[in-house]
């Protein structure tokens, strides 16, 4: 079990030339913040975004993850921001290769995001993985994916299925994080709380937003429920009496318990403790 596990239930994209977005996002109770130089940025606004960013985060964020999402991987203007930000991550924009990793571990100090968007980004996703000792986790560019595959934005995301699971057996495979793709309709709750819980069966840790009205919904979903707090006590309390009396394997209900049961069910309270006492000062950066 990890020693510190960091909530990233909801994942806010918040534009970097927006100061009044910046400041608000302060008192929303999102995990988050992937602070935008990329998309979000018209190319003649990056260098007053760089500013805004700057003034934003002398502020406190309090235990909010802090990435900063570059424009490229060669843009040593955002690298140089990055140095000198209070940021618990970098975010580099379609990679797809392990190069591409290695450049930026050069340019920063901080922990490696990855975007995965682009079928070769796909296609290599365990060799980006394996790039380096740096990687914190991958983010998927679930907008960018659809249109390089030409497939259709659809409500159950079949055509993005096999990439996502690509992704995530990447990242599991390397102790990775793994963030799921953003939802498109801003006005279709109840479809963005479906995407979410199909994340969650996926095997994501939180998902992207683009929206404050879904932080609630994200946080929900992708946090683990009362009774899957409860139930997996109940896992950890049955296996200490087991071994306890030299068994080992228990049974709840019926149903046999044994080692793989009880780390998740580890994971599941700690994740929950960690929820109501987020971890801050970086801790967690690669903890799952």
């Amino acid at each position: 079990m990890p020693k510190h596990i960091r909530p990233r239930r909801s994942m806010l994209y918040v534009p970097g030339d927006k100061p009044r977005a910046l400041e608000k996002v302060r008192s929303l109770p999102v995990d988050g913040i992937i602070i935008d130089l990329e998309d979000a940025v018209a190319p003649e606004a990056k260098e007053n975004a760089r500013q805004c960013i700057a003034e934003a985060l002398s502020a406190d964020y309090g235990a909010r993850e802090l990435i900063l999402r570059v424009s490229a991987v060669d843009c040593a203007p955002d690298f140089v921001l990055a140095e000198r930000l209070p940021i618990h991550g970098v975010l580099i924009p379609k990679v797809d290769s392990p190069a591409m990793v290695r450049a930026a571990s050069a340019r920063t100090r901080h922990p490696i995001w990855c975007m995965i968007e682009t079928p070769l980004g796909v296609l290599r996703a365990g060799d980006i993985a394996a790039a380096s000792d740096r990687l914190a986790g991958f983010v998927a560019g679930t907008n960018d994916l659809t249109k390089e595959l030409r497939a259709r934005h659809v409500p159950d995301r079949t055509p993005l299925l096999t990439s996502l699971s690509l992704m995530l057996l990447a990242a599991r495979a390397h102790g990775l994080a793994a963030l799921d793709g953003v939802h498109l309709g801003l006005d279709d709750l109840a479809g963005f709380e479906a995407s979410c819980r199909q994340g969650v069966e996926l095997g994501f840790d939180g998902k992207t937003l683009v929206h404050p009205s879904t932080i609630d919904i994200a946080n929900r979903v992708f946090g683990p429920s009362a009774e899957e707090v409860a139930k997996a006590r109940e896992i950890v309390a049955a296996w200490d009496q087991a071994r306890a009396e030299g068994k080992g394997v228990a049974r709840i209900g019926g149903a046999m318990v044994e080692q793989l049961h009880v780390n998740e069910a580890l994971r599941v309270i700690a994740m929950a403790e960690a929820i109501e006492a987020p971890p801050r000062n970086g801790q967690g950066d690669r903890a799952r």
